[in-house]
């Protein structure tokens, strides 16, 4: 069986290079140093709208959108996650860097934010097919982290942005650009 990965770096914005972390190499202090990140106040992001923009946009990017550049501005997390081919399925090793996640934002200091899940992958099927496994496989991190995992749902929003926001834009069927990020929305209200 065909496994694609999906990568989560960690970044502070995505116009910088993302520092990737592996599986191996991820533990709680580096999940939490990099989530709790909060330079001021969140920008307000309306998650239906990323939605809105994102099926409106299938094939055209949504880096440069209003509402897609604030995500930018936030703390942000990619690590590695493995999916089946085609699929929304985690790989068994992967629930172990989902569980380091749940953990950190179980610990008091993330506790109180609420978080994005953003599906990210490469240009190597049609626009649409792509856009649409990326919200399926941001859909599964979100329930996994809510069921398996007991992170609040209220907490978890997710989003799928296809191949519209290459990390590495000049080879778009990289595998580098197959993701999911997590990003810090703020405290809740």
């Amino acid at each position: 069986m065909i496994v694609q990965g999906l990568r989560i770096s960690v970044a502070l914005g995505l116009l910088f290079a993302p520092c990737v972390a592996s599986a191996q190499q991820l533990d709680n202090s580096q999940i939490m140093s990099t989530l709790a990140q909060m330079k001021s106040a969140a920008p307000v992001v309306d998650v239906a709208l990323l939605v809105e923009e994102a099926n409106a946009n299938v094939g055209k990017g949504v880096a440069a959108l209003p509402n897609w550049s604030k995500l930018s501005e936030l703390s942000q997390l990619i690590v590695e996650i493995d999916f089946e081919n085609n699929s929304t399925a985690i790989e068994p090793k992967s629930y172990r860097t989902v569980g380091l996640i749940a953990d950190a934002l179980h610990h008091p200091d993330l506790f109180r934010y609420k978080f994005l899940i953003v599906g990210h992958s490469s240009a190597t099927g049609s626009a649409k097919h792509n856009l649409e496994l990326s919200q399926k496989r941001a859909d599964a991190i979100n329930e996994a982290l809510s069921t398996t995992f007991a992170v609040s749902p209220d907490r978890l929003f997710s989003v799928g942005a296809g191949e519209e926001w290459p990390i590495d834009p000049g080879h778009p069927e990289s595998a580098d650009n197959r993701r999911v990020q997590l990003i810090n929305l703020g405290l809740l209200k």
